[in-house]
C-alpha cells in the first residue's frame, strides 16, 4: 500500500511511473517563445545524456562524491540533529527517501532533500564554483530523493542521474553570469538559496521528464521561494539555506508536474516587474542557445569547482596557506632556526598583519562558536600559525578556547589592500608576522590546493572522502560509494549507487 505521502505527490489519476515518463492530464501553456524563461526551458528539457562529454563526466562525479563524503560527515552535527528532529517530530513518518548516516532512517522526498541538504553544508566543507555559490548542495540531495520516490522499474540510468545533476549545475552557473554583483562575494542574498533553488528545480524537472513548459514554471515557482540574508551567514542557520534550496527546488518540480503555472517571463529582465531581477539588480539575461544545435557547452566544461581540505568558507583556504607557510618558517624547515611550535610559536609573535579583501561577514576579530569561527580570517590565519594546517578538529570547542589562540588574535591587525577584490578567481591572501626580536616574515597564498586552478588529485578527493564518510560508515561501504559514483555513468539505473546510501 502507498504511504500517504506518496499518494500525495501522485496527481489523482496519474501513477509515479506516469509521472517518470510525463503522462500527465494537464493542458500545457507553452511560455512566449523566445522569451529567456522559455530558453530554459527548452534547455532542461531538451538535453541529451550524449551531450555529457568525458569533462562533464568526470568533474560531475568528483561533485557528486565529494558532496556525499561531506554531507555524511555532516550527519554528525548538531545543526544536523536539530533539523532532522525537527523534520521527524514535526511530519508524519513515511518510509520513502534516505538520510545520509541514519540507517533505517527514511522521510518524505522533500524532507530528505532538506536535512541532507543541511548536512552537506552544516560544516562548510562542500564545493565552491565561481561565481561564488555550492552547487552541489542544492541539487544533489533533492535528486537522490527523486530517484528514491521513484518506483524500483523506474530508476533513473546513471548517465540520466548525471544529466540531470549537470542541468542544475548549469542553470545555476548561467543565472550567476548574467549578473556582475554576483563575480563577488555577496553581500546580500547567500547565493545557494537563489541560484541554488532554482538549479535544484532545473534538475528534477529533468529527472522527472518534465514537458518543456512545465520545465519553465519549475524555474517560475522555484523563484517565488527563493532568498536568504547573508546575515544568518556564520550561524547555525546557514546550513537551513542549502536544504532549503534543494527541498523548495524539488517542491517548485513537484507543483509544476501537477499543472501549477506561474510566471512565463520571470528569468527575463521586464521593465516595471521585478523577476529573477529581484535578487541581482544589474541582472542582464540572455537566451540560452537550443541543446539542439550543435556545439552545446556545459560551463562545468571550462569553469572547474572548488574543492576544500578543511570545513570553513572558501576565503579561509588562502590565509591558512598563507600562515601555513610563515610555521614552516618558524619551525626552521626554511632557515629560521627552529623557533617553535604552540607556545613557543607564541612567545616568538609580535604582531600578525592579515592582507585580504574587504568582506564584512568573514572579518571576525574573537569568533565565538564554530560556525563564526569557519567564517573568521583571525581564526583560520592563527589556528594555522599555531598548528601549521587547519583541520576538522581545528573547530572542535577545545581548539576554540586554546589560549594560545587567543593570544594570538588579540595581536592580529587587517588590511584591504586595493588589488585583492573580494572574488574567489582573483583575491589572494597574504599572513605579515613580526616576531619579538624584530624580524619579518611573510606569507602568500594566491592559488590554494583545492581551487579550480590547483584542483584536488582524484587521490586526495578520494582520501577526503574515505576520511569524511569513514566518520559514519564501515569501510565496505564507503568504497562501495566510490565505486558506485566513479562507475556511475554506466549504470543502467542508479540503484546500485541508492543503496550504498540506504
Amino acid at each position: 500500500m502507498l504511504s500517504k505521502v506518496q499518494r500525495s505527490f501522485r496527481p489523482v489519476s496519474v501513477t509515479l511511473r506516469r509521472l517518470h515518463q510525463s503522462a500527465l492530464d494537464v493542458v500545457e501553456h507553452p511560455a512566449p517563445e523566445d522569451s529567456v524563461t522559455d530558453s530554459f526551458g527548452r534547455f532542461i528539457q531538451g538535453v541529451q545524456p550524449h551531450q555529457l562529454t568525458p569533462t562533464l563526466l568526470h568533474r560531475s562525479k568528483r561533485m557528486v562524491l565529494d558532496s556525499i563524503g561531506v554531507g555524511l560527515l555532516g550527519s554528525t552535527t548538531h545543526v544536523f540533529q536539530l533539523a532532522l528532529q525537527h523534520c521527524q517530530h514535526m511530519y508524519g513518518p513515511d518510509d520513502i527517501s534516505s538520510v545520509y548516516g541514519r540507517r533505517g532512517t527514511r522521510l518524505s522526498p522533500t524532507l530528505a532533500a532538506f536535512v541532507n541538504g543541511v548536512a552537506a553544508h552544516s560544516m562548510d566543507f562542500d564545493d565552491t564554483w565561481h561565481p561564488a555559490t555550492h552547487p552541489s548542495g542544492a541539487v544533489l540531495p533533492a535528486l537522490l530523493a527523486v530517484s528514491d520516490m521513484l518506483p524500483s522499474n523506474s530508476k533513473p540510468s546513471g548517465r540520466d542521474f548525471l544529466l540531470a545533476f549537470n542541468v542544475g549545475i548549469e542553470v545555476q552557473g548561467r543565472l550567476m553570469r548574467f549578473s556582475n554583483e554576483a563575480q563577488n562575494i555577496p553581500k546580500r542574498f547567500h547565493p545557494p538559496t537563489v541560484v541554488g533553488t532554482l538549479g535544484s528545480a532545473a534538475a528534477c524537472a529533468r529527472l522527472l521528464s518534465l514537458e518543456r513548459s512545465q520545465c519553465s514554471h519549475a524555474l517560475a515557482i522555484a523563484a517565488s521561494l527563493s532568498g536568504a540574508p547573508m546575515a544568518n551567514a556564520a550561524t547555525q542557520s546557514k546550513p537551513l539555506h542549502i536544504g532549503n534550496a534543494a527541498r523548495l527546488g524539488l517542491e517548485a518540480a513537484l507543483l509544476a508536474s501537477r499543472g501549477l503555472e506561474a510566471s512565463p517571463r520571470v528569468l527575463d529582465n521586464t521593465a516595471g516587474v521585478a523577476g529573477f531581477s529581484a535578487f541581482y539588480e544589474d541582472y542582464a539575461p540572455r537566451p540560452l542557445a537550443s541543446p539542439e544545435e550543435e556545439g552545446l557547452q556545459f560551463l562545468l566544461e571550462n569553469q572547474d569547482i572548488g574543492f576544500k581540505r578543511f570545513p570553513a568558507h572558501l576565503g579561509m583556504h588562502w590565509v591558512a596557506d598563507a600562515a601555513a607557510a610563515v610555521h614552516k618558517l618558524l619551525l626552521g624547515e626554511q632557515g629560521s632556526g627552529g623557533r617553535g611550535h604552540g607556545s613557543g610559536v607564541v612567545g616568538q609573535v609580535q604582531d600578525i598583519l592579515l592582507r585580504v579583501p574587504r568582506s564584512k561577514y568573514i572579518d571576525r576579530p574573537f569568533p565565538e562558536s564554530e560556525h563564526e569561527a569557519r567564517h573568521s580570517f583571525q581564526f583560520n590565519a592563527c589556528s594555522a600559525l599555531l598548528d601549521g594546517e587547519v583541520t576538522v578538529d581545528s573547530f572542535s570547542q577545545e581548539a576554540l578556547q586554546r589560549p594560545d589562540l587567543y593570544s594570538l588574535l588579540g595581536r592580529v591587525h587587517v588590511e584591504h589592500p586595493h588589488d585583492n577584490p573580494a572574488n574567489f578567481d582573483r583575491m589572494y591572501g597574504e599572513v605579515q608576522v613580526t616576531l619579538v626580536g624584530g624580524d619579518v616574515l611573510n606569507g602568500r597564498c594566491d592559488t590554494f590546493y583545492g581551487h579550480w586552478r590547483n584542483p584536488l588529485t582524484n587521490d586526495s578527493l578520494r582520501k577526503k572522502f574515505r576520511s569524511n564518510a569513514g566518520a559514519v560508515l564501515p569501510r565496505e561501504k564507503v568504497e562501495g560509494l566510490i565505486e558506485a559514483v566513479e562507475g556511475l555513468d554506466r549504470l543502467e539505473d542508479c540503484s546500485p549507487l541508492l543503496e550504498q546510501l540506504q
